[in-house]
C-alpha cells in the first residue's frame, strides 16, 4: 500500500464532508459539526483542493453535490463507520471470541499443560484456537516481535525491558529410568550412573538457565557437570522418543521435571535417587510483552493457564504459584 498521499489527508476533512453531504447547506454542516461558518466555508476549500473539484453548486436555498461528491458519498458512510469501530473500544466475550494465539512451550511443559488448557477452553472459549511450538530460537525475540503471545518456559538469567514473568512453579531436573531397572533400590554414585547407556533431550536454553537454591549456574552442580562428562547413546528433542528408549533399555534419563506427576506417563517410570543429596530446583514462568498489557483477550488466556496450573498443583502438590492472589481472582 502506498501510504503517501494518506498523508496529506486530515480525518476532520472526511467527518466534514460526511455533514455537508447530509446537509447540503454550510451553515447547517457547521452548527453539527460545532464550528463556525465561516470554518466549515474554510473547510470546503480545503476539500475542494483535495479532491481537485468544486464537490458543490450554490443554489438557492442550498448546494447541489457534483457526480464526484455522490460517487464520495457512495464511499464515506463505510468508511466512518470502520474507522469508528477501530477507536470503539474492544468488548471481548471469550465464548463468542475468535482468534489464535502462538504459544512456545518448551516441550516436557506442553506434554501435561497443552491438554488441560485445550479441554478447559472448549468449555470458556471454544472458538479459540493454539498454534504451539516446543523450541524455537531466541524465542523472547520473536516475543517481542510479535511473532508469538505466550512463552512457557525455565526462567532466565536475564531479560530485557518490556518483558512480563509470573511464576508457574518450582521443579528439580529428575534421572529417569524404567521401573525393574538393575539400580532401582540401590545406593547410587555418579560412577555407576556413569556405566549405562543415558539419553539426552536436547534443550537449546539450558545455558540461559536461571537455578534457585545454593546451585545458581551449570557451573555449581555436580549434576550438571557429570552430565557434561557423559556422552549420550541417544540425543534427541523429542520427550517421547525419550522416554520411549528409557522404557525399553536400561537406559538413565535426566529429565527435566514437571510431567512425572502425570499418571500415564510416569506407571513404567521411576525417578533415581542423584548420588550427594544435590540440592538444585529449576522455577518455571509463563513470559508476555508489555505490548498485549492491554488485550482483554491476553489476560484471558493468561487467566486460563494459571488456573491451569493451579489445578495441577492441588492435584499433585507440585510448588508453584507464589503469587496465588492472581489465581483467586479467576471467576471463570
Amino acid at each position: 500500500m502506498d501510504i503517501r498521499e494518506l498523508g496529506r489527508l486530515d480525518m476532520n476533512l472526511l467527518v466534514a464532508l460526511e455533514a455537508l453531504l447530509e446537509e447540503r447547506n454550510v451553515s447547517r454542516a457547521a452548527e453539527r459539526l460545532y464550528i463556525t461558518q465561516s470554518a466549515m466555508s474554510k473547510t470546503l476549500g480545503r476539500l475542494r483542493e483535495l479532491f481537485d473539484d468544486p464537490l458543490f453548486i450554490r443554489k438557492a436555498g442550498g448546494m447541489v453535490p457534483t457526480p464526484r461528491a455522490l460517487q464520495l458519498a457512495g464511499h464515506l458512510p463505510a468508511l466512518l463507520q470502520a474507522v469508528q469501530a477501530m477507536i470503539r473500544p474492544v468488548e471481548f466475550d471469550p465464548l463468542t471470541y475468535d482468534g489464535e494465539f502462538e504459544l512456545m512451550v518448551q516441550g516436557h511443559m506442553g506434554v501435561w499443560i497443552l491438554p488441560l488448557l485445550l479441554q478447559r477452553l472448549r468449555q470458556s472459549a471454544p472458538h479459540v484456537r493454539l498454534r504451539t511450538l516446543s523450541a524455537c530460537e531466541a524465542p523472547l525475540d520473536m516475543l517481542a516481535a510479535g511473532e508469538l503471545d505466550f512463552v512457557l518456559h525455565a526462567e532466565h538469567k536475564v531479560y530485557q525491558d518490556g518483558f512480563r514473568l509470573t511464576t508457574l512453579g518450582y521443579a528439580p531436573p529428575v534421572l529417569l529410568a524404567r521401573k525393574g531397572h538393575p539400580l532401582e533400590g540401590t545406593p547410587l554414585t555418579w560412577e555407576t550412573l556413569q556405566q549405562y547407556p543415558h539419553v539426552r533431550l536436547i534443550i537449546p536454553e539450558l545455558e540461559d538457565i536461571q537455578f534457585q537454591g545454593p546451585i545458581r549456574s551449570l557451573e555449581d552442580s555436580e549434576f550438571f557437570r557429570r552430565e557434561s562428562e557423559v556422552v549420550p547413546q541417544l540425543l534427541t528433542d523429542h520427550l517421547y522418543t525419550a522416554i520411549r528408549t528409557v522404557l525399553t533399555s536400561d537406559s538413565l534419563f535426566p529429565a527435566p521435571p514437571l510431567f512425572m506427576e502425570q499418571d500415564e506417563l510416569a506407571k513404567d517410570l521411576v525417578a533415581l535417587p542423584l548420588p550427594g543429596g544435590e540440592e538444585i530446583s529449576i522455577k518455571y514462568v509463563m513470559v508476555s510483552h508489555e505490548r498485549v498489557d492491554d488485550s482483554a483477550a491476553h489476560q484471558f488466556l493468561r487467566g486460563e493457564i494459571l488456573y491451569i496450573i493451579g489445578h495441577f498443583r492441588e492435584k499433585y502438590g507440585l510448588p508453584c504459584l507464589d503469587d496465588l492472589r492472581a489465581l483467586n481472582k479467576l471467576s471463570y
